[in-house]
């Protein structure tokens, strides 16, 4: 009989699914089922069983999702600054991110340096360092006089102030001046959180085949033109998955599931912080969809 050979576009296929097939594996083993027993603990009243170990379920159906939301002082308003904080961050850090690529990926001396300094933040975020972070900067605060730390908060605030005034001069939207001075108290936490991001758009960046810009300059594209023309089609793939990255890192460090850890293990109240738990993950993947779906409409991808 005569072997039926695979197409390029079938081999491709097996060698995607041989790629997040470990994944796979650790998702089905470890994760649904975790999934199905959160869902079970959320519509249960779950007590702690200390005499024989393990712990027992009663069936409440949906009274711990009508105390979250009606009752619960805190979770609706913990939940709502939580997604808009990932709405109003998800563009800086994009943004901030492929700035800061397309200048990392010019030939200078110093770049691996460079790039390096860059990835510091997501090295730093480790616990452990974070921890030895927080205690120096407690011990060297003891030593700051409270003069010293008045005067540094008058100087920025007036500098702040100015700049808010430079924009408003220029007729600027509102809502748009708004935007920026959020943006602007936020510096710190985008630069910490571009790390990966900034290495993703380097590797979609050195990507892109050399000849397509050659055309482009023979054609007589300017460096804007060749921008919008060959670079941001080309890497729109990887801008989903920035997104994607973002998004999780954002809700796994959001105050929501701060939220849900603290009435799981000082309250002692399992089912509610199941709910919290599925609830913000439902909230996060209507917006990954969301975003995604309408990126992905306007994405090409060249083999």
């Amino acid at each position: 009989m005569k072997k039926r050979r695979l197409s390029l576009e079938q081999k491709r296929k097996v060698n995607g699914y041989m790629f997040i097939l470990p994944w796979l594996v650790g998702f089905i083993v470890f994760y649904v089922r975790s999934l199905f027993m959160t869902v079970e603990f959320s519509l249960s009243d779950l007590k702690m069983d200390v005499v024989n170990g393990g712990y027992n379920l009663t069936w409440v159906g949906l009274k711990n999702y009508i105390y979250a939301f009606t009752a619960h002082g805190s979770f609706k308003q913990i939940l709502t600054s939580s997604v808009l904080n990932m709405v109003v961050d998800i563009p800086l850090i994009i943004f901030f991110s492929l700035f800061m690529a397309l200048l990392l990926n010019r030939k200078f001396k110093g770049r691996t340096l460079v790039r390096a300094i860059f990835f510091l933040p997501v090295i730093l975020n480790a616990e452990a360092i974070l921890d030895a972070i927080e205690s120096a900067t407690a011990m060297v605060a003891t030593g700051v006089s409270a003069s010293s730390q008045e005067v540094a908060a008058e100087s920025a605030g007036i500098g702040m102030a100015y700049y808010i005034d430079l924009f408003g001069s220029l007729m600027l939207p509102r809502w748009l001046l708004d935007y920026i001075v959020g943006a602007t108290d936020r510096i710190t936490s985008i630069i910490s959180a571009s790390g990966v991001q900034i290495v993703i758009f380097i590797a979609a960046l050195q990507s892109i085949p050399g000849n397509l810009y050659e055309v482009a300059k023979m054609e007589g594209a300017t460096a804007y033109e060749t921008f919008w023309k060959v670079t941001l089609p080309m890497i729109t793939p990887h801008i989903i998955t920035n997104i994607v990255y973002t998004v999780v890192d954002s809700f796994v460090s959001s105050d929501v599931v701060t939220l849900a850890y603290n009435e799981a293990f000082t309250n002692y109240n399992y089912g509610l912080s199941a709910v919290f738990s599925l609830v913000s993950t439902l909230v996060t993947c209507g917006i990954l969809l969301l975003i995604c779906g309408t990126i992905t409409k306007k994405s090409r991808y060249y083999n």
